[in-house]
């Protein structure tokens, strides 16, 4: 009894103190950076309020906005909206990525499809994706499909750019070194190209969604289709009704979904680099 007693009264070891510590440090590393971000934003906002910057009905106060937004989140075509936009921008982001990634393949792995397309890649990448809705209107009217359409040609130069980049970076002996070991063909895309190039893979495919999401609000305020609401349509609807705290709380809806997937994207690409042993070169 007493050696269970004086195991339960025992202190905490240095080794659970330091993870304590581990934690009570990535906490701070990663909630409160964004954490105080936003309540500088909200402070600003609120004294531009305060100082009648703009009038009241062109920009509502924070509290006003939030309790619409909460209003909002319980009517049933509000909510529709906002899975209608992600049910797009999952569905063209999944298009982009598997034209990207094959496009990325194509042009990395051969010298005559680099020469031809190569910088018409770079060109396609930079072009404004609103500049190719009248081209989209044209061919698909105003459909699902047009807004799909810029979609993918905004987010799919971006994956393959990431791609091909990464491929470049692999190292010449570790590609000799698979040869050498009977490596050939997709086994060897698979296997040891696409894992060695995965670090700039995956940032090619998280500035592949930026492009995806600008692309699918800019063009879900444009194409507007009937009976079927949208975040980019709801946000043309209250600026037309000039309904300030609605359209506020629609563009912080947007804000928040860009956020998560964000934190998503870095999630996955930290994971990758602590598995590699990449994470103490950024300490």
């Amino acid at each position: 009894m007493s050696a269970v007693a004086d195991r339960k009264a025992a202190p905490p070891t240095s080794t659970d103190a330091r993870g304590r510590g581990a934690l009570g440090s990535r906490l701070r590393g990663t909630v409160l950076p964004p954490l105080l971000a936003v309540v500088i934003a909200l402070a600003i906002w609120q004294l531009l309020v305060v100082l009648e910057v703009k009038p009241a009905y062109v920009l509502p106060s924070p509290a006003t906005v939030f309790g619409q937004l909460f209003t909002l989140l319980s009517d049933p075509t509000f909510l529709s909206g906002i899975v209608r936009t992600l049910s797009r921008g999952i569905l063209g982001f999944l298009i982009a990525l598997v034209i990207g990634t094959a496009i990325g393949l194509a042009v990395a792995r051969s010298r005559f499809v680099r020469s031809a397309i190569g910088s018409l890649l770079t060109g396609l990448q930079t072009m404004p994706s609103i500049a190719w809705f009248p081209l989209a209107i044209l061919l698909f009217q105003l459909s699902e499909t047009a807004i799909l359409f810029v979609l993918v040609l905004g987010a799919a130069p971006s994956i393959a750019n990431g791609l091909i980049g990464g491929v470049d970076e692999v190292p010449p002996p570790l590609m000799r070194t698979a040869r050498s070991l009977g490596g050939r063909g997709f086994g060897l895309i698979l296997r040891v190209i696409l894992p060695a190039a995965l670090p700039a893979y995956l940032s090619g495919l998280k500035q592949g969604w930026a492009f995806a999401w600008r692309s699918l609000l800019a063009g879900e305020l444009l194409v507007i289709i009937p009976n079927a609401a949208s975040l980019g349509q709801l946000l043309q609807f209250y600026r037309e009704l000039s309904n300030a705290p609605s359209l506020y709380a629609t563009m912080i809806v947007i804000l928040v979904v860009g956020m998560v997937v964000d934190q998503v994207f870095a999630r996955i690409t930290n994971g990758v680099r602590e598995r590699r042993g990449l994470s103490a070169l950024r300490n």
